[in-house]
């Protein structure tokens, strides 16, 4: 389960098992969701995180959306 960013409390992860379509995991003390990141950025599912938390996640995804792909492909693939 590597991690590919730390940063605000939120721990941005892929599972070594991952499936299609491309997207990665997130999580800090409050719970995890999943953010689909192709074609575009969408929630797939929250288990517990504050909105707050959501929307800073999300938007960290559209910041480093190229390389959690590039990531992904050189793990996954």
């Amino acid at each position: 389960m590597p991690t590919i960013l730390d940063v605000f409390g939120l721990r941005f992860f892929f599972y070594s098992d991952e499936h299609e379509p491309i997207h990665v995991h997130v999580e800090n003390s409050d719970g995890r969701a999943k953010f689909a990141l192709d074609p575009t950025i969408e929630l797939v599912k929250n288990e517990g995180m504050k909105p707050k938390d959501l929307k800073k996640a999300k938007a960290l995804c559209k910041t480093f959306k190229e390389e959690f792909i590039e990531k992904w492909h050189e793990h996954i693939d």
